[in-house]
């Protein structure tokens, strides 16, 4: 472990935890990164301005700018924080590349991927998990939920079933272990092919290069699987991320709105206090349980996240390196 961060001074109203390192320089990137990269970079200016995963204006009206300046006189003291619990989606990488390229590519090609690979045993695993999300959603009535037949009925109407019912949990976009294995194994193909590329925020690599360096242990914590995260990070358009990770944890330690799931990775990460631990996120929600574990928490607003409740007592940043600097 490095040295105790050094103590943390007051500047303006946002508190300053480390000096900034350059950012990485960009390798040549081919076609369908070069691609990938141009459709999510989004210049800093526009953040809060974009419209929000709900529909509306992430930005317009004062709603957003009184959060950030309401929160900015709250951040935490983060002089001992050892330990770095990263969320995805709307903190590290864009809502628009989750349902604008993962999820429509899982749905593009869970059919495909399901009769090529039917009888291989990760498979088997994976229909066996939907098969019990399936009974379960049936006894509570879950909209858009159908019977999965068994497996005497053929090979073609158990698929069938089963892409019905894939296909109205990603509309949904349920946070549930046996969706996001199987989007993870079909992303996997795509990731391999190099039809996907990862895509994070430009302030994301510096960040994760200078807490690496001076030993903070970082995490990625999401409700995809832990394939899926290590796919995403490992393949990003800013080259392989992962070697600045220490690891990764997904819903199988339990929900992201939980407080005892918080507690499990406080237990797992290896520091003698949760609030050692500083959790990044954008809903507001899951800040409100890591917070109830004894977790620092702060709420990332990026372009396209959703509107936080007024007077919601937690600090925002719209940059890594607001931390940094």
């Amino acid at each position: 472990m490095a040295s105790p961060l050094p103590p943390v001074t007051r500047a303006g109203k946002v508190l300053r935890l480390l000096a900034p390192p350059p950012p990485p320089p960009r390798r040549n990137l081919g076609p369908l990164e070069a691609a990938a990269a141009a459709r999510f970079a989004i210049p800093r200016r526009s953040l809060g301005h974009g419209p929000t995963k709900h529909g509306g204006s992430g930005g317009g009206g004062g709603r957003r700018s009184r959060a950030v300046r309401a929160s900015a006189t709250s951040f935490p003291q983060l002089s001992s924080v050892q330990c770095v619990v990263l969320d995805i989606e709307g903190t590290t990488s864009p809502i628009s590349f989750v349902t604008d390229v993962l999820f429509p590519y899982a749905r593009d090609n869970v059919r495909k991927h399901l009769v090529a690979t039917y009888d291989a045993d990760e498979t088997k695993d994976d229909i066996a998990l939907l098969r019990a999300q399936v009974e379960q959603d049936l006894a509570e009535g879950v909209a858009g939920a159908v019977p999965v037949p068994p497996d005497e009925a053929g090979t073609d109407k158990v698929i069938d079933a089963l892409v019905t019912n894939v296909e109205a949990m990603i509309k949904a976009d349920r946070k549930i272990t046996s969706l996001k294995q199987l989007q993870g194994h079909v992303w996997r193909t795509g990731f391999e092919s190099q039809e996907i590329k990862g895509v994070v925020f430009e302030d994301v690599p510096p960040a994760l290069e200078k807490w690496h360096a001076r030993g903070i242990k970082t995490y990625i914590y999401s409700s995809g699987s832990r394939e899926a995260q290590r796919l995403i990070f490992g393949n990003t358009t800013y080259g392989d991320l992962r070697k600045y990770l220490c690891g990764f944890f997904d819903t199988t330690v339990g929900t992201k709105k939980e407080a005892r799931s918080y507690y499990e990775i406080w237990q797992s990460v290896g520091v003698d206090r949760p609030s050692q631990i500083l959790f990044l996120t954008d809903v507001y929600q899951e800040a409100i349980a890591a917070k109830a574990a004894g977790l620092e928490a702060i709420i990332s607003i990026r372009p396209g996240n959703a509107p936080l409740p007024e007077n919601h007592g937690f600090p925002t940043i719209s940059s890594f390196a607001e931390i940094l600097t």
